[in-house]
């Protein structure tokens, strides 16, 4: 893994900084606008308030808020330190712990849990 120079508390990264993080640490993720971006495609209404509520746990657990766009079938989630004005090490650490959670797929790990079966009846979210 790439080695990111030292930040102070709530230091803003450049967007090169961000573009080159987000690519070696959060591929999925993108950058825009001032944001890192993510969209969730999910398998419909259910797996879409499922994310929601996975994202909001964990941010309001770590204290760092999300803007969260849904529809039907996908959640965009958008992180930024409103404080900073920018991508700051928050962000990052809040979106690898939601693309940890969100794209956990405890089948594939083997062990007494097996993950949902491989039925679009029980599909909610759409894996990589």
């Amino acid at each position: 893994m790439a080695q990111w120079r030292s930040k102070e508390k709530d230091e803003p990264y450049g967007e090169d900084e961000i573009k080159a993080r987000l690519a070696a640490e959060l591929p999925e993720w993108y950058y825009e606008n001032g944001w890192i971006r993510r969209k969730y495609r999910t398998g419909g209404w259910k797996g879409t308030l499922m994310v929601i509520n996975t994202v909001g746990h964990l941010a309001e657990a770590a204290f760092h808020h999300p803007d969260i766009a849904a529809s039907y079938a996908f959640v965009i989630v958008k992180l930024m330190n409103h404080a900073a004005k920018g991508v700051t090490d928050k962000d990052f650490e809040l979106a690898k712990k939601i693309e940890e959670v969100v794209m956990w797929q405890p089948g594939k790990e083997g062990g007494a849990l097996e993950g949902t079966p491989d039925d679009p009846r029980f599909s909610y979210i759409k894996y990589r």
